[in-house]
């Protein structure tokens, strides 16, 4: 049974997570074993939508998780022993999470849980695919080159995705500046300006009656419209918090015009990497395809690796049935039939997540090149708009006189 706990570590830090134990009198002798001044232990209740839905603030940091296996791999490298590797990483990690899942693993492995299996109780620091590769290698006997593995992979996807994202954050705060800068031209500054408009009485180009409209509206249905806009932003949040809202959104992300491209290549970089090193460990095809569908992330992409594992335990080959997919290129699918063919599928599978790395890399570079001189463009276009709607009518009040 899982317990949900909060403690005062030997630093005096206090630090909340989960334990399995039979009963909460075994909960708090397990902590207080390690170490832990013991506040609460209570039984873990399924958590609500609300709850699910912000489970990400207790998620380590993936730059965490790199520079960790990167440092194990080093210790278990020179001969030390796990016990001793998971002690000293406990000691030296600054996240407060990773650090009580490093002691907890060391107190689990002192009393004789594999490595892979203490992992397996803190999916807040590792996830299937990181568990999955580390009981392969426990099991073929490599658990350095695994950590190497794992470190190798993690920099690679913790390099693609903050790209990726960083790409995204300019246009974002470009266009809500746009939005708010609009806002406020058409609640303060044109409401003064057509107020002498109006009074002089004069017939107003119509791109300057439809301003005055819309400022007209701001001004006088400004709360309907925040209501409108907290029920959207309530509605999209309800969506993404379920199942079926996930994949109409995560089917959205794919098929957005410029953006659209690069998330898909960035899935699809995601899918061949991963399947690459789980391969590459040893680690089946079926049970590889089982934990990519988990960690891709992507709801259409996560439902057609699904597909592929019902359809590669039926005897088909993967190849066929990414053939059913419009979502999977020709390009990939081609490489991977003759992978299967050739018997060298982890290689292909190396060679497509290097391309669609690069592909990702020229898809960015090239959308931060373009970005900013489009957006400035239409901040002034906007602005440029607004004003002269206002101001040639005024000039001509000016001329007349």
């Amino acid at each position: 049974m899982n317990f949900n706990y909060k403690v005062i570590d030997p630093a005096g830090r206090e630090v909340t997570g989960q334990i399995d134990a039979i009963g909460s009198d075994a909960a708090v002798s397990s902590l207080q074993r390690r170490g832990f001044i013991v506040v609460s232990v209570a039984p873990d209740n399924q958590k609500n939508v609300f709850q699910k839905s912000f489970s990400f603030f207790d998620k380590v940091p993936m730059k965490d998780v790199v520079i960790m296996s990167r440092e194990l791999s080093a210790l278990f490298e020179a001969q030390v022993s796990a016990l001793k590797a998971f002690t000293l990483m406990s000691e030296n990690t600054s996240s407060p999470i990773l650090r009580f899942a490093l002691q907890t693993i060391t107190a689990d492995i002192q009393g004789g849980i594999s490595i892979s299996g203490a992992m397996e109780k803190h999916p807040s620091a590792f996830s299937n695919f990181y568990v999955a590769m580390i009981k392969a290698g426990e099991e073929s006997g490599k658990l350095t080159e695994t950590f190497k593995y794992l470190a190798d992979y993690l920099e690679r996807q913790y390099e693609l995705v903050s790209k990726t994202k960083n790409a995204l954050v300019y246009p974002a705060f470009v266009v809500v500046t746009f939005i708010i800068v609009m806002i406020l031209m058409l609640t303060t500054v044109i409401p003064k300006l057509s107020a002498i408009l109006i009074e002089t009485g004069q017939q107003l180009p119509i791109y300057t009656r439809v301003v005055i409209a819309i400022s007209d509206f701001f001004v006088g249905y400004w709360p309907f419209i925040l209501i409108i806009a907290a029920a959207l932003a309530g509605y999209l949040w309800f969506l993404s918090s379920r199942e079926s809202g996930k994949k109409i959104m995560d089917g959205w992300k794919i098929s957005l015009p410029v953006f659209g491209n690069l998330y898909q290549k960035l899935y699809l970089a995601r899918i061949a990497d991963n399947m690459n090193t789980m391969l590459s460990a040893g680690i089946p095809v079926l049970r590889a395809l089982e934990i990519t569908s988990i960690v891709v992330d992507n709801k259409i992409y996560e439902n057609i690796l699904k597909a592929a594992v019902d359809d590669v335990r039926g005897g088909e080959a993967i190849s066929a049935s990414f053939e059913k997919h419009e979502a999977i290129p020709g390009m990939m699918i081609a490489m991977v039939k003759v992978g299967e063919e050739t018997g060298s599928l982890g290689q292909i599978l190396s060679t497509l997540a290097k391309f669609y790395k690069r592909e990702v890399d020229n898809a960015v570079d090239t959308l931060i090149g373009l970005i900013e001189p489009v957006m400035i463009v239409g901040l002034g276009v906007g602005v440029g708009f607004l004003l002269t709607s206002i101001l040639i009518p005024i000039y001509n009040i000016a001329g007349s006189l």
